[in-house]
């Protein structure tokens, strides 16, 4: 393994040959958080609050929050609470510049690279995923979106998502790797039969409630309830690739005469 793998996982690496799919989440794990790309959805998200029900943003945030926290998306707090349309509020918060997007062709080189099928999978839209996708020339390689529509709205970590998403993509979770940044998203899908890989970023800072952020590096360290991760990295296109260095075949042994 080359130096540049060196420190990029925790755990040490076992084998990825039953791997068959490859489904990855997408904000904040595809593209890295430290290019703050969610932060325009954030914002979208307590202007529509503070609109939808009349509220100081300052107030709107507070609510936009307390669901996140105990709904898994602000969407579902809204939609349980107050019957909201999905459509208005999804159409509204994604339509952002993606302009901070970073172009990353050695990630692009390892998606392109792996073997089997590969997927989005998001508690945003469907049309979110391809935009993002799209714009970082990442389009093509994947087999499929999968955005909280395609669950009837239920998002991770709800058990039903992961459930749905399998059985819309005929994906058997005991021949496939989960990557996601938010450590409790991968519980279920551990419990489900996944191979689950945690993508913490560099920022020490999170607007988010502490049970719901993207997980850094010194959450992750000081953290003994992750029993459902096997594997931890911050930066997605190393592991790939180190990935892929263990599914190449042995050389064989020299002859000798």
């Amino acid at each position: 393994m080359s130096d540049r793998h060196a420190g990029v996982h925790l755990t040490p690496f076992g084998s990825f040959g039953h791997v068959r799919n490859w489904v990855f989440d997408l904000d904040n794990t595809l593209y890295p958080a430290e290019c703050d790309l969610f932060a325009e959805i954030d914002t979208r998200m307590t202007d529509f609050v503070s609109r939808l029900l009349n509220l100081p943003r300052t107030d709107a945030r507070i609510v936009q929050k307390k669901y996140y926290a105990e709904h898994g998306t602000t969407l579902s707090g809204l939609m349980e609470v107050h019957k909201i349309d999905p459509s208005d509020f999804l159409h509204y918060v994604h339509e952002i510049d993606l302009s901070p997007l970073p172009d990353l062709p050695l990630l692009r080189t390892a998606l392109e690279s792996l073997p089997g099928r590969k997927f989005v999978y998001t508690n945003g839209s469907r049309r979110h995923a391809e935009r993002v996708t799209e714009k970082m020339g990442l389009a093509h390689i994947f087999n499929g979106s999968f955005g909280i529509e395609d669950a009837s709205y239920a998002p991770k970590p709800r058990p039903a998502s992961y459930s749905a998403f399998s059985a819309l993509h005929d994906v058997d979770p005991n021949e496939s790797i989960f990557f996601e940044d938010l450590a409790r998203n991968l519980a279920p899908a551990k419990d489900a039969g996944f191979t689950t890989v945690l993508v913490h970023s560099e920022k020490d800072w999170s607007h988010e409630p502490i049970e719901a952020r993207p997980a850094s590096l010194a959450d992750v360290l000081g953290d003994d309830g992750l029993g459902h991760i096997d594997y931890v990295t911050g930066d997605l296109a190393a592991f790939l690739e180190a990935a892929l260095e263990t599914l190449k075949p042995a050389c064989p042994p020299e002859t000798q005469t």
